[in-house]
């Protein structure tokens, strides 16, 4: 019997409920904490699109680099940039064409960029067009990696460039093409302004709120998560 008690005695004993003491916000905590949350919302929303459509040029750059997927409308800007810039030369990157290659007769957007702004007037020896191979991902990055080898095995020697982008596209090209040029060549950027949706009101459209979540998303991933050496 005793024998019995003591494993008895031995046997854990399970607590599934303890009392314990819990710090917690008071009534002015609440209000302080909500009011703190409703600011730093409101600041996202009146803040995000500039600071993903970001303009930040550089007066002295020799080359403007232009992505080729850009509207025409984009494309015009550019070319206006262009003529009112000290620049050289225009350079025209983009990926393959998803449609339209077979009665265009073009396989890249930055074949058909350049073709636009010859067609707008520009001399064709002042644009060039650096192709970006097919990839599935990170289109982006490719873009700017396939410019970089590109400008190695060219004879043009340069310090610095503006990347030209569109709306809030803009803050993750120059994002990669910072990290793949710098420090050997400075980059600055500007930002064409869109026509899908109100800058100023982008939450006002389904255009506005799905063009600020990818890009932010698109942006957080390619500053840290996905960054190529």
């Amino acid at each position: 019997m005793q024998t019995k008690n003591r494993r008895g005695q031995d046997f854990p004993k399970i607590k599934l409920i303890i009392c314990q003491e819990m710090w917690t916000l008071t009534a002015q905590g609440w209000a302080i904490a909500i009011a703190l949350i409703a600011y730093l919302i409101f600041f996202t929303i009146t803040h995000i699109h500039s600071f993903l459509a970001v303009t930040s040029p550089i007066k002295s750059a020799e080359v403007l680099v232009v992505e080729g997927w850009l509207p025409d409308y984009a494309i015009e800007e550019a070319l206006t940039e262009f003529k009112t810039g000290s620049y050289r030369q225009i350079i025209s990157t983009g990926g393959t064409l998803g449609k339209g290659s077979y009665l265009t007769g073009y396989n890249n957007f930055a074949d058909v960029s350049v073709a636009t702004f010859i067609k707008l007037g520009l001399e064709a020896e002042k644009v060039v067009a650096v192709p970006t191979p097919f990839v599935v991902k990170d289109r982006s990055y490719a873009s700017a990696a396939e410019f970089d080898r590109w400008l190695s095995n060219s004879n043009l020697q340069i310090e610095s460039i503006n990347l030209f982008s569109l709306d809030v596209h803009t803050r993750r090209s120059w994002l990669i093409f910072k990290k793949l040029l710098n420090p050997d060549i400075k980059v600055g950027v500007i930002a064409a302004k869109t026509q899908d949706y109100d800058p100023e009101k982008w939450w006002g459209s389904s255009q506005g709120v799905r063009a600020i979540l990818d890009e932010a998303i698109a942006y957080i991933y390619a500053r840290f998560l996905n960054w190529k050496d």
